[in-house]
């Protein structure tokens, strides 16, 4: 899910990083396996949730904090990560955010408390915001422009897209033959091959003029839509008119809004407000908050019914995402050649609308359904339009822009994708939660997680009418 743009800009190579060049080929392995790390924990423990629920007790709620404490705090410090390995060395912050994740996964593959693993999640979230944008600006760094260079981000996307993609396979091998932990604690021995290896080989770069942190900024966005998120969590439980819905729904309100006016003074904004007055960047960027907010739960969701419902192992589960894995691929795959046919704007509604066809089919999901009655056909439709709409509607943020701001406004379409996954998840998790609630047997759930499904199908919805009427169409169109 999370890609970070190159960022051309001038380096200045430290002493100790002339001692040694490395091959490109090990510049190339060390930095992707650092961001299949990334990205690969965002999805991984979907698989694994029913497993992590009955072994620490955790609420059918609360299990989705398991993956918003990583998605909320990945999201909300990506930018300022990016920031950092420009000021402090793009090594030295690659090294920092992949101990912390290291180090994070072992405490999240140990935890014994609810609490614990959450608070893992959420300093794991914290170091692949520090580590993630520095893989890619030490590929850019270390290759000069060209073929090389071309060649090395390609790699780079393709494994930050497998990352996301084999999620499910590889939870549901580690959970189904281990144990829930080990979709953790496979970082630790991972990650320490691969910190040994940046230590040895990768070359220092940093900008030739440092540039100021906006960590107010970081905090307060982060905050403020942690606190959304918490006070939709309860809305369930609580109603909407409650004290324990409405104090954190107000006070995240309240520290979004003293985001904005932090940003609207800041020297140098983690977020320069300005740019959302290109229709390019605010249109694009609110069509992915949409569209993430219904795709990135199309995982957990199918997850538990898989598990839940039709009695799924964890390996069951985990193989069969694999036929969505490979369409969500294909269809980031061919984005770029139907664009250049029928044009940005078209390809995403299109690819919008073929997802939401197929939440609307999986909502119809019985608790006698089968794998290819149920489950593969709107799978594979949800999966490849979501791969469909993601490239396009990225090329619209980033097309009316300047140059000096192309690494910035990806960044913020990455940022939102990942926000509004993460309130979406909320928002649809307490949807279905609302609708289990005083059922029984095996209709409740399947009543509550088709629900979520025809819910996101009309968030899409949503996000199709904003994109028709709102995305410029023709490139002389994204500056107004």
């Amino acid at each position: 899910m999370a890609r970070m743009p190159p960022i051309a800009t001038p380096t200045t190579l430290s002493e100790t990083s002339r001692r040694a060049h490395a091959p490109a080929w090990l510049v190339t392995l060390l930095v992707c396996a650092g961001q299949f790390l990334v990205v690969l924990d965002v999805s991984v423990v979907n698989v694994a949730m029913p497993a992590v629920r009955s072994g620490l007790g955790l609420s059918e709620l609360g299990l989705q904090w398991v993956v918003n404490a990583y998605v909320i705090t990945f999201a909300g410090f990506m930018l300022l990560g990016g920031r950092i390995a420009d000021i402090f060395g793009r090594k030295r912050v690659f090294v920092l955010g992949l101990a912390l994740f290291t180090l994070a996964s072992l405490g999240g593959g140990l935890a014994r408390e609810p609490w614990q693993l959450i608070a893992a999640r959420t300093v794991q979230g914290v170091g692949a915001a520090v580590l993630s944008p520095a893989t890619l600006t030490i590929l850019t760094t270390s290759f000069p422009a060209g073929a090389a260079r071309t060649r090395a981000i390609a790699t780079w996307t393709a494994v930050g897209a497998g990352g996301g993609a084999v999620g499910g396979l590889v939870g549901g091998l580690l959970t189904e033959f281990l144990s829930w932990r080990w979709v953790l604690l496979i970082n630790v021995p991972v990650g320490a091959l691969v910190l040994a290896g940046a230590v040895r080989w990768l070359a220092e770069s940093r900008r030739a003029a440092a540039r100021r942190l906006d960590i107010p900024g970081a905090l307060l966005v982060t905050g403020g839509l942690g606190l959304v998120a918490y006070g939709i969590v309860h809305t369930e439980t609580d109603g909407w008119t409650s004290a324990p819905t409405l104090l954190p729904l107000m006070a995240g309100l309240v520290v979004v809004a003293a985001f904005i006016a932090v940003e609207a003074r800041a020297k140098a904004p983690l977020m320069p407000l300005g740019l959302f007055r290109l229709r390019s960047v605010s249109s694009a960027n609110a069509a992915m908050v949409l569209t993430g907010a219904a795709m990135f739960s199309m995982w957990y969701f199918l997850s538990l019914y898989m598990q839940n419902v039709l009695a799924y192992t964890p390996l069951q589960a985990g193989l069969s995402f694999i036929p969505h894995s490979l369409s969500i691929v294909l269809g980031s795959k061919i984005a770029p050649r139907l664009m250049s046919r029928l044009g940005a704007k078209t390809l995403a509604v299109l690819g919008a609308m073929v997802s939401a066809s197929g939440m609307f089919w999986q909502g119809t999901m019985g608790a006698d359904g089968t794998y290819l009655g149920t489950i593969l056909g709107p799978g594979i439709l949800m999966a490849f339009g979501a791969g469909l709409t993601a490239t396009p509607v990225a090329s619209i943020a980033t097309s009316g822009a300047d140059p000096d701001d192309q690494g910035l406004v990806s960044g913020l379409i990455n940022t939102s994708r990942q926000m509004g996954g993460a309130l979406g998840l909320s928002i649809l998790s307490t949807v279905a939660a609302s609708r289990m609630e005083g059922g029984h047997g095996r209709s409740a759930p399947v009543s509550g997680y088709g629900l979520a499904f025809h819910v996101g199908g009309l968030v899409l919805v949503a996000a199709i009418v904003l994109m028709v009427v709102a995305l410029p169409r023709r490139r002389a169109d994204v500056a107004h």
